[in-house]
């Protein structure tokens, strides 16, 4: 019986495929053969089109706001009462989709519409996609089956056995995607696609690259612990001989992106880093830093990121200021004449239960100091936005016989004499109250400077980055570290480049806590921060459930004005520290059976030869 495939009619007439939103926003209406589809050029287009749109995994701007809350760069605005992590959050096992390019991959091959070069670079999307599913169930689950280009058909009364594959090792599921994105990369185009939407030669090398130091890392750091998190097959564990041979595939891959491709470290606005960073990151037009990414494109596909995170005086529908971002992350970045380059330090607020605060003339001062990237991933106090200040206060700060007294109020508060008391978009301390900021901090990387972006209507364009220049110096910055040692010129090279485009002082040598720093504060939320805890083996130690320690809780920082006339601090600023347990009663806690998610029951009694994952 032929194959039957939902399509729209109307996709037919599609396909530059420049840009994804051009022509996923399709309503199937009509059913069409696996011969009319693998007859017409564009159908094939199509079909390869359906598999970009189902591939948005982790923590991405069109999912789960809550996603972003998880770790400890941001928070959401009302109570949580969550204790641990989610071990099967950010599960991946979507089989139904490796079945249905592997039948795209048939059809192609069959299809006649096409000549053998046109075919290539399709063939090439493809199994890229189909290496990224494989590469996202890797590291959240461990080695599972492989299945190559297999298309398995169940008829009833069969014998099942030969559809039951046992569990790959995680070693052999990495060696697939990296082999595989190698192979591939050589059939693929090496040009730039418009908005970065499809992949191309140098998507297949990132993802070579980031797949080889994934698993270079857990060769390395799972079997320095303790007690290693491992299957006796291997399914979950590398050994760690493996190490060295992943990052030399690592550094090799990630070089080639370095010197060939044609992309590079955007840095266009020498007098204004954060704006570039922030350009470098969300905005599309001229682009040379970002290499794949998940495109919107209004009209057609929009999300609501803006829409949910816009400061509330900026809010243009009824929601805003969801994500609140967290003092953990703020204060990485670190003082742009810091005696120690490439790490972060508290902030210098003085002491005001003591007496002592320290003034700052603008609310922004505290900030400007810092790493430029500060000003382009977070809106602090001062910030502007669509031209406009942000304003975020907490309260008053008052001088009542001899002492300094804070006050506190609502949203929007005014004092008698007309003076803000705390601010429309907050930080406020109420635990219930939605739609305003609790920790002093918003979000602004991904946030949309476009009129109406934050509305229903309309939503917004930006896109969600998945590979960008960026992360291949820091991939082979790392793979270098790790083979030759921070004091290494090529180790230094890659990842001052990354600092230099920054603003920030370049590094001598290199440690690997400078690694673990860089890395933090050059990607927050661009889904890299749990994955790079993980294969550390460090999510357990920071994440550690102690409401003492200092990297398990949620902290803010909240700015509060002086209003003493006569004194002359008058109108300056003082910030304190605030720990957000009014809303987060609870530490980070992730336990070592975290690591890797759970199989379900389902698939266990489906195949009895799948094995379960640790501490499961």
């Amino acid at each position: 019986m032929k194959k039957r495939y939902y399509l729209a009619a109307a996709l037919a007439i599609v396909l530059s495929m420049g840009s994804c939103s051009d022509f996923l926003d399709q309503t199937p209406d009509r059913i069409l053969t696996e011969d009319q589809v693998y007859s017409d050029p564009n159908l094939i287009k199509s079909v390869l089109a359906n598999f970009y749109e189902r591939v948005s995994f982790g923590q991405h701007v069109q999912g789960d706001l809550y996603d972003f809350t998880r770790l400890d760069d941001a928070m959401r605005y009302d109570f949580d009462n969550v204790n641990q992590f989610d071990r099967n959050r950010w599960r991946v096992y979507d089989y139904g989709l490796i079945r249905n390019i592997n039948q795209f991959i048939q059809g192609l091959t069959k299809s006649t519409a096409l000549t053998e070069e046109e075919k290539a670079p399709l063939f090439g999307e493809a199994r890229l996609i189909r290496a990224w599913i494989y590469f996202n169930t890797c590291r959240g689950l461990g080695g599972m089956p492989i299945v190559g280009d297999e298309v398995f058909t169940y008829t009833p009364g069969m014998d099942i056995t030969p559809l039951q594959i046992p569990r790959a090792t995680e070693a052999a599921m990495y060696d697939y995607v990296i082999s595989e994105c190698n192979e591939i990369s050589k059939m693929m185009l090496s040009t730039k696609t418009t908005n970065s939407a499809r992949a191309n030669r140098w998507t297949a090398k990132m993802l070579e690259a980031r797949a080889a130091l994934y698993a270079a890392s857990i060769a390395r750091y799972n079997n320095r612990m303790v007690a290693p998190v491992e299957t006796p097959g291997k399914e979950v564990g590398i050994d760690a001989a493996k190490a060295e041979g992943y990052y030399k595939v690592a550094l090799a891959a990630a070089k080639e992106v370095i010197e060939n491709s044609p992309y590079s470290l955007q840095d266009r606005r020498p007098e204004d880093k954060a704006r570039n960073f922030y350009e470098a990151v969300t905005v599309k037009d001229n682009n040379t830093e970002v290499i794949w990414a998940r495109d919107y494109i209004y009209p057609g596909q929009t999300h609501a990121f803006t829409k949910d995170n816009l400061p509330t005086s900026f809010a243009e529908d009824a929601q805003s200021s969801y994500l609140s971002v967290l003092l953990n992350l703020v204060e990485e970045y670190e003082p742009i004449d810091t005696p120690t380059p490439g790490q972060g330090s508290k902030f210098k607020t003085g002491d005001l239960a003591a007496g002592t605060p320290i003034f700052y003339e603008t609310p922004d001062q505290l900030f400007k100091e810092r790493d430029p990237r500060l000003g382009g991933t977070v809106l602090y106090p001062g910030s502007l936005f669509r031209g406009l200040e942000v304003v975020l206060q907490v309260g008053q700060l008052n001088l009542e016989n001899g002492k300094w007294v804070k006050k506190e109020g609502n949203a929007g508060d005014k004092d008698d004499k007309g003076n803000l008391i705390t601010s429309p978009n907050g930080p406020v301390n109420n635990s219930t109250l939605r739609l305003v900021n609790k920790t002093g901090f918003s979000v602004r990387k991904f946030l949309d400077e476009a009129k109406g972006s934050g509305t229903v209507g309309r939503g917004s364009e930006i896109w969600g980055v998945r590979f960008r220049m960026a992360e291949a110096y820091m991939i082979a910055a790392e793979a270098s570290y790790e083979l030759y040692g921070g004091g290494d010129a090529n180790t230094v090279k890659y990842i001052n480049a990354v600092r230099n485009r920054a603003g920030v002082q370049p590094l001598a040598t290199v440690t690997f806590e400078n690694i673990i720093h860089e890395r933090r504060v050059e990607f927050a939320f661009e889904d890299q921060r749990y994955w790079d805890m993980k294969r550390w083996r460090l999510a357990d130690k920071t994440w550690n459930g102690n409401q003492a320690s200092r990297t398990a809780n949620r902290l803010g920082l909240w700015p509060y004005r002086v209003v003493a006339e006569g004194n002359p601090n008058n109108g300056k600023w003082v910030f304190v520290e605030k720990d957000m347990n009014f809303i987060y009663p609870n530490a980070l806690n992730f336990e070592l059976r975290h690591y890797y998610n759970e199989l379900d029951n389902g698939w266990l009694n489906n195949n009895p030869k799948l094995v379960k994952n640790p501490y499961q």
